[in-house]
C-alpha cells in the first residue's frame, strides 16, 4: 500500500535541514523501491524548504512511521509535525 508522509519543519530550522540533508538523502536512497517520490515542500518564495513530502510503499502505517522515525531529519529534530496517510492513486502515471 502507498502512504503519503507530510513533514512540516520547525520554524527557523533551515540550518538543521541543510546539515542533515546528506544523511537524509543517503537514508532515502537506502530504502530502494519503497520510496516512490520524495522532495521538499517550499515556501511562497518557491525556494526556501519548509518541509518534506514522501510517497512510500509499505505494509502498514506502523511500518511507515518506523521508517520515518529513523530518518536523519527526524533524528535531528527537524520536524514540527509529521502526518502519514494511506493513499490510493486514481489518475496519472502509475507510481506503484
Amino acid at each position: 500500500m502507498l502512504f503519503i508522509a507530510t513533514c512540516v519543519d520547525k520554524p527557523r530550522s533551515l540550518e538543521t535541514r541543510l546539515g542533515s540533508r546528506p544523511a537524509h538523502l543517503a537514508f532515502l536512497q537506502g530504502l530502494g523501491v519503497k520510496v516512490k517520490a520524495a522532495g521538499a515542500m517550499l515556501a511562497a518564495d518557491l525556494q526556501t524548504p519548509v518541509g518534506s513530502m514522501l510517497i512510500v510503499e509499505g505494509d502498514s502505517l506502523a511500518e511507515i512511521e518506523a521508517i520515518l522515525a529513523d530518518d536523519p531529519y527526524a533524528q535531528a529534530g527537524l520536524f514540527e509535525r509529521v502526518t502519514v496517510t494511506p493513499w490510493r492513486q486514481a489518475v496519472g502515471q502509475p507510481i506503484a
